[in-house]
């Protein structure tokens, strides 16, 4: 399956149904009157959130969702029928966007979130409506008000509760392979990874999702590389894991760059949890290692200790990593599980 995670489309909701025109005509009785029904109601065009789905891959074929139009009135007092809605189904983590592709019109981050993206009209209404004491048979009929119209953006972004992030060919796939059953693609050369990777990491009896997006370049701001439309997919996670390649002289340097690209980003990135991690480790002799995450942690102004050193080919330090990881996810989940609760509260009238 191709993974698209932006698409444009245009929506469109019913017209309402035309009123009816009518009198009742029957044997016997001279003057009926007016029996003309209201129309229907156009459908709507209603974005639902749901889990089954990944990918926006279905609507590059698929760039129109039109609702149908409500049925005309009928004699008798019938009204006519409402359209049904038109439901686009996006995955979980999906916004949707005005045509600026600025202005954030929703952003449905749970499973079955719904939100109406254009309106379908009111149906006009019958001649009986405009019956009065002074007309009593009207010969007018309301048309049905026009559904609303709107092009909208649909940027996906990944829930993921960990994000890894670093240079190309830092060992962020193999971390990924070795974590958790994904099956990434993996290679000695830069930018072996195109598109986001997702794996499931057990530890004990908890688990959380693993993201692994391409790596950065300096100057991926200005679209350097791949340049940073996949730092999105890391927004939401609850800490980040920052990969530096053990076997680079200038680690420092490499860590520098990466920081720096995700303060260019904005988005909260630079400010949220992060974990310094040294890969290749099984490369280096105990004097590099130490030598090097000490640099690490100078960079990145923490303790050494606090860089983990692992290998992704031996998996040596790996299960520790993790662990560390769900201690941060574990704090993300429950202010997330906290802000939920309060909006809640505050729906709650």
């Amino acid at each position: 399956m191709q993974f698209l995670d932006e698409a444009k489309i245009y929506t469109k909701a019913g017209n309402g149904g035309a009123g009816c025109m009518s009198f009742r005509r029957e044997k016997y009785i001279e003057f009926g009157g007016p029996d003309g029904g209201d129309g229907g109601r156009g459908g709507s065009v209603v974005a639902v959130a749901t889990a089954d789905l990944n990918t926006l891959i279905d609507f590059r074929f698929r760039q129109h969702a039109k609702a149908k139009n409500g049925r005309p009135g009928e004699g008798r007092n019938r009204t006519g029928a409402s359209s049904d809605d038109i439901i686009v189904r996006v995955p979980v983590g999906t916004m949707i966007l005005a045509e600026d592709n600025e202005t954030m019109l929703a952003d449905l981050a749970r499973d079955g979130q719904r939100f109406v993206i254009v309106t379908g009209g009111d149906g006009g209404f019958g001649n009986t409506h405009y019956k009065s004491a002074t007309n009593r048979a009207p010969r007018r009929a309301g048309q049905g008000h026009p559904g609303a119209e709107q092009v909208i953006w649909l940027r996906l972004k990944l829930l993921a509760d960990c994000g890894l992030i670093g240079l190309p060919n830092a060992g962020k796939s193999t971390l990924l392979a070795s974590a958790s059953r994904a099956r990434p693609k993996i290679a000695d050369y830069p930018f072996t990874t195109l598109i986001p990777q997702l794996g499931v990491v057990y530890v004990d009896e908890d688990e959380f999702v693993l993201a692994d997006i391409p790596g950065l370049i300096e100057g991926a701001h200005q679209g350097s590389g791949l340049g940073i439309r996949f730092l999105g997919h890391v927004e939401r996670c609850g800490v980040l894991l920052h990969m530096v390649d053990g076997t680079m002289e200038d680690v420092a340097g490499a860590y520098d760059t990466v920081r720096r690209e995700l303060a260019h980003y904005g988005a909260g990135l630079e400010v949220k949890a992060e974990i310094p991690v040294l890969s290749k480790c099984d490369a280096l002799n105990a004097q590099e290692r130490e030598d090097r995450a000490r640099r690490l942690a100078d960079a990145a102004a923490c303790a050494p200790g606090d860089v983990m050193c692992i290998s992704g080919v031996t998996g040596a330090g790996v299960e520790a990593l993790m662990r560390a990881a769900l201690a941060h996810v574990q704090v993300a989940r429950r202010a997330r599980r906290a802000e939920e609760a309060a909006e809640q509260r505050q729906a709650v009238p």
